[in-house]
């Protein structure tokens, strides 16, 4: 049977939760804008609020991280820590307010953190690791991590998130795990690939048992790379979707059009690997290169349910209005100066970020 094509308008409906308006999602972005101690600040706020009224249908932060030793940079968000949910309220509620669906990323960086940014001061890690001054967790460490994971998902519910997306993907804790080249645990947490996604199923199965039916739980998922084979990364996407926790997958595949970086699938596309995956009422979602109305539209042509932007979010705090309304729309070329980006409400802190690590942003 031949699956219709959503149109970009079509709302999406979830297993949990209040339906998206449309198809397009802001993309988890490091923004850098919180305070130090991981609150959020009011740069962030505008710069979240600003995409909800530009007519996102799901509006998430960035990476927020569960415990001090998961940090990864300055100025990260942070859900470790009841402290900050008054701030998180009056966020959620102008999500609500402009129509669109809040999200929070949860996150930890593992190899990836940055002692110098938390309270530990150390680093942690599937496995020891003496050059990048690492030393792996014990397992009551690493369920420690999945009690963390849970705990930040019952304080994004408190703080009126209507959902959670954990961080799985791009090489961080969770996806270290899976790194089958590295990670030989022998507690049942690394070893055969069972053994390295144990973690994700119990951060999932714990965040599902300890929310209420109304939170909307998420996964972003890297399809390859950092240790990670494409029929591991299928195997484990089909699971997760077959397994009736998740509402949505989130497919991070750096260009949408690429082939897989497997030589052993050259000639065929990424996408269509994952698209072809069971999804039994989950809804899949691909980011990656997305920077037209046009470029929507193909994903979901190609079997995605919704599409996650990035890159255009930054450039136009309205890209999914322009793209709802014309289906000619294309972000504006880069770099642009400063002003453009403070006139879409991007801060000082995140432009700062974008000239420093982004070839040709800034002008």
């Amino acid at each position: 049977m031949t699956v219709a094509t959503p149109a970009l308008n079509a709302p999406l409906a979830l297993a949990h939760g209040p339906a998206w308006a449309n198809r397009i999602a802001l993309a988890p972005l490091t923004n850098t804008q919180s305070h130090p101690d991981g609150s959020l600040s009011d740069d962030e706020h505008r710069w979240l609020a600003a995409r909800a009224a530009g007519g996102f249908a799901l509006t998430m932060t960035c990476a927020a991280f569960v415990n001090q030793d998961g940090k990864a940079w300055q100025g990260q968000l942070g859900l470790h820590a009841d402290a900050d949910l008054g701030r998180l309220r009056r966020l959620t509620d102008e999500i609500r307010a402009h129509g669109s669906v809040s999200a929070v990323q949860l996150h930890h960086a593992g190899l990836r953190a940055d002692p110098a940014t938390s309270q530990g001061g150390e680093r942690v890690a599937p496995w020891d690791d003496a050059a990048k001054g690492a030393r792996a967790l014990t397992t009551a460490e690493v369920r420690q991590v999945v009690d963390d994971f849970v705990a930040a998902a019952v304080r994004a519910e408190q703080a009126g998130f209507d959902g959670v997306e954990i961080h799985g993907a791009h090489g961080y804790l969770l996806a270290q795990f899976l790194d089958g080249r590295k990670n030989h645990r022998t507690d049942g947490y690394g070893g055969a690939f069972a053994d390295r996604a144990r973690i994700v199923h119990e951060v999932v199965d714990g965040i599902r048992a300890a929310v209420g039916p109304d939170l909307q739980v998420g996964i972003r998922l890297t399809a390859e790379r950092y240790g990670i084979t494409l029929p591991e990364f299928l195997e484990l996407a089909g699971d997760l979707m077959a397994g009736g926790k998740l509402d949505y997958l989130d497919a991070s595949l750096w260009d949408v059009r690429k082939e897989p970086a497997d030589p052993a699938f050259a000639g065929t596309r990424l996408i269509d690997h994952i698209t072809a995956v069971p999804r039994h009422g989950t809804a899949l979602g691909v980011a990656g290169e997305v920077q037209s109305a046009a470029d929507v539209a193909w994903c979901l042509e190609q079997g995605a349910d919704f599409v996650l932007v990035g890159t255009g979010a930054i450039l136009h705090h309205d890209f999914a209005a322009r793209s709802l309304a014309d289906p000619a729309f294309v972000v504006r070329p880069r770099p642009v100066p400063r002003e453009v980006l403070e006139a879409e409400s991007v801060g000082a802190a995140f432009i700062d970020y974008l000239a420093a690590g982004w070839d040709e942003f800034v002008a």
